[in-house]
């Protein structure tokens, strides 16, 4: 194979789904070497077109190169054969499993009768140190942080001799730093020979990291362009197929009366340690409070105390003077509290329900939409129709079940949920994790819209631009504590980065 060979050619793909044509007639070339990025809008026919590619669907048309022969790529073990490997959005791994377990499953080294771990461990530790990953091969899955377990699913592709790998959305899930490592690591697998496919909707890493970018919409490539010869606005709108804003635009905030009032909230996990220690925080109506911090301070263990979620061993949660500490969920959900959740399958959504059944997950016992014990099945679709325009979730039809849709249509569904509740109190939790530009847009449109109808927003998220753009007040949480308060026009990144490390800590931004 000369150098000018792609090592994998897509020759006008198609892929058709009942009621729509996920891929329609793709052509995309991966040169040795080469980190080639698929940018599109969720839904667009990213993750279907690498799916293929995999071997996990099989196109009604188009033909597949891989090194200048065309091939029958009929199942994910053909194209591990091949040397393709990927590297899933959510990790396939066998949690009680060590991580050399987990990397040989399927194809472990043999010393007789017996599995050689020793050996196995061996190479692990070895393909570890080559790439620097460093991750430890006795480790259990269980007890390794997020960015780590995403380190063995690659080194799972690098053991069974993958050249090329396919990242589907490898960020959503990372901290700042664990994505700056992350990209540390892809170049050093590119500058070793492999080549890369990235499917991604962040323009920041693809102009960082990508040769190349073919940007995708509703199924079609729309450009295919070098990323030295173009821009993060270029890209945005092609993929949009409209102008985007990357600014928020919004009135100052008029905060009125206290919402949310957590005085010294303690909780202990099954150790007696205090993961929520002392914490105070105040919400008023009319404000978004962003919540910043490190993942693993807390920030989950919060919104499970606010939600009824995990117990409080102290302290008080008041909701417009109301005691709801240690309340049922339903209790604090009739009290006027909303909730967009971190996880959106783990919480937000039963994948296996249909969108209408999705829709009334935490209304379907009141009226209209129950009657004497009995489901109005008709009264739900009505409502879940209603939503679903109003939103622009798009899916075939209301009785699609949820798992069939794209992340950011899933979370325009729960977002469209939670705010048709009309809350005092609206928790937004990663509200825009793993969500392209067009869709983070109009999440973030809704939750000022929310708080200029005077609602109390408290919104958790890992992005600090995110926080930065849409919060009206800023809190910083360390180990279960708010270190500090500021406000965004009065802090940038590298204070908040300090107080979020707990090395420096600002109190007194509140309002009033």
């Amino acid at each position: 194979m000369d150098a000018a060979t792609p090592v994998v050619e897509l020759k006008k793909i198609t892929k058709r789904f009942p009621g729509i044509v996920a891929n329609d007639s793709i052509s995309i070339k991966l040169h040795k070497g080469e980190i080639h990025a698929l940018l599109g809008e969720n839904g667009a026919g990213k993750s279907t077109l690498m799916n293929i590619l995999f071997g996990l669907y099989q196109p009604e048309e188009g033909t597949i190169e891989i090194g200048g022969k065309p091939v029958q790529i009929d199942s994910p073990n053909k194209a591990i054969d091949l040397g393709i490997g990927m590297v899933h959005q959510h990790f396939k791994l066998v949690q009680p499993f060590t991580v050399t377990e987990n990397i040989v499953l399927g194809s472990e080294p043999r010393k007789g009768l017996k599995i050689n771990y020793k050996k196995a461990a061996a190479e692990v530790q070895r393909l570890s140190e080559q790439y620097g990953l460093q991750v430890n091969p006795n480790a259990k899955i269980e007890d390794i942080s997020v960015g780590m377990q995403q380190r063995v699913e690659i080194i799972k592709t690098l053991y069974r001799g993958a050249d090329i790998l396919i990242f589907d959305e490898p960020t959503a899930v990372l901290t700042p730093q664990e994505i700056t490592e992350l990209l540390d690591i892809m170049k050093r697998l590119v500058a070793e020979g492999k080549s890369i496919i990235l499917i991604t909707h962040k323009l920041k890493e693809i102009m960082q990291i990508a040769d190349t970018v073919t940007i995708i919409r509703r199924g079609q490539v729309v450009d295919t362009v070098k990323t030295s010869a173009t821009t993060p606005n270029e890209l945005a709108e092609k993929m949009v197929g409209r102008r985007v804003s990357f600014k928020v635009d919004k009135q100052p905030a008029q905060p009125g009366q206290t919402v949310l009032e957590m005085n010294h909230v303690v909780s202990k996990n099954k150790d007696g340690i205090s993961v929520l220690d002392e914490l105070d925080l105040k919400v008023k109506a009319g404000e978004i409070l962003g919540i910043a911090g490190v993942d693993g301070n807390g920030q989950s263990e919060l919104i499970e105390a606010l939600t009824g979620l995990r117990k409080v061993d102290g302290g008080s949660i008041q909701l417009l003077g109301q005691e709801i500490a240690n309340q049922p969920p339903r209790k604090i959900s009739e009290a006027g509290v909303s909730h967009i959740p971190e996880d959106r399958h783990k919480h937000g959504l039963v994948l296996d329900f249909s969108m209408s059944e999705n829709m009334v997950l935490e209304t379907y016992y009141q009226a209209p939409y129950s009657k004497n014990g009995f489901l109005n099945k008709e009264a739900i679709d009505k409502q879940a129709k209603s939503l679903i325009e109003k939103f622009d979730v798009r899916t075939p039809d209301i009785h699609t079940k949820a798992r069939a849709l794209s992340g950011g249509n899933q979370q325009k569904a729960i977002i469209a949920r939670e705010i048709d509740k009309n809350p005092d109190l609206l928790i937004a939790a990663q509200p825009t994790r793993g969500l392209d530009v067009g869709a983070i847009e109009f999440v973030q449109k809704q939750l000022i819209a929310q708080r200029d109808q005077g609602k109390a927003v408290l919104l958790i998220s890992f992005e600090l631009d995110e926080i930065m753009n849409v919060s009206d007040r800023i809190a910083v949480i360390y180990e279960g504590k708010i270190v500090g308060e500021v406000l965004p026009e009065e802090t940038n990144d590298q204070e908040l980065g300090l107080m979020m490390a707990g090395s420096a800590v600002k109190k007194g931004a509140e309002n009033g």
